[in-house]
């Protein structure tokens, strides 16, 4: 009788345990990592302790037959009764997305922003200067430009990892800002900083470097034209 009592007792707590743990990170068939499961759910559970929103993470390894990610997300969001925000990534359809079960949860976050191919202003600038067109200048994407990255064998999960973990705490913070709350367990701001200034010399160089390249062609032209 102890035995079954202490099996039972077991099997509860596993079962609890299991259903505390696939809260925020609410399916992986990608990474498989505890370290990573643990840090998405201490941020999303301090984020709903404060906010009252749920957002939650979905690592898919494919969408399902003739379903786009966003019909997958709308089927996947009758499961919840709170407001949620879903951020889900598909390994194999190379898709992510994010979807608010209100309309008025878009208010909370820049989802145009996270999900910007470009992460700096910089970036942006060169991008629409090469292409002559500056209808669009978003940047500040915390996710695909890091999927963008080439990444050695045995690291790619490495990189699915830190990109959606990345936009997770994005998205986060920027509820937590728009709410009036701090987030003990935010990411925070310095390692992007670090990035940035990196990325603003880098793309600064580009720049020069097109600028003179202006200028000689616009010489040479000027040239020709005296000579003739």
């Amino acid at each position: 009788m102890k035995f079954s009592r202490g099996l039972a007792a077991l099997m509860l707590a596993l079962l609890f345990k299991t259903s505390l743990t696939a809260q925020y990170l609410y399916k992986d068939e990608v990474i498989f990592n505890p370290a990573f499961n643990a840090e998405v759910e201490k941020l999303g559970s301090e984020l709903y302790q404060k906010t009252g929103i749920s957002l939650r993470l979905v690592m898919l390894k494919e969408l399902p037959q003739n379903m786009s990610i966003v019909e997958y997300e709308k089927e996947l969001m009758k499961d919840f009764s709170e407001p949620t925000i879903l951020l889900t990534f598909s390994e194999m359809n190379s898709k992510v997305d994010i979807l608010a079960s209100e309309p008025s949860l878009y208010e909370y976050f820049n989802k145009k922003q996270v999900l910007s191919p470009i992460s700096s202003p910089v970036q942006a600038f060169v991008v629409a200067l090469l292409s002559f067109d500056f209808s669009d200048m978003t940047s500040g994407g915390t996710i695909l430009p890091l999927l963008a990255q080439k990444a050695k064998k045995g690291e790619v999960l490495g990189k699915y990892s830190g990109s959606m973990f990345n936009g997770y705490a994005d998205i986060a913070e920027q509820v937590a800002k728009s709410k009036n709350v701090v987030l003990e367990n935010a990411v925070g701001s310095a390692n992007q900083t670090s990035i940035l200034i990196v990325k603003v010399l880098f793309y600064g160089f580009i720049v020069y470097g097109i600028v003179l390249y202006i200028k000689r062609k616009l010489y040479i032209r000027r040239q020709n034209f005296e000579q003739k």
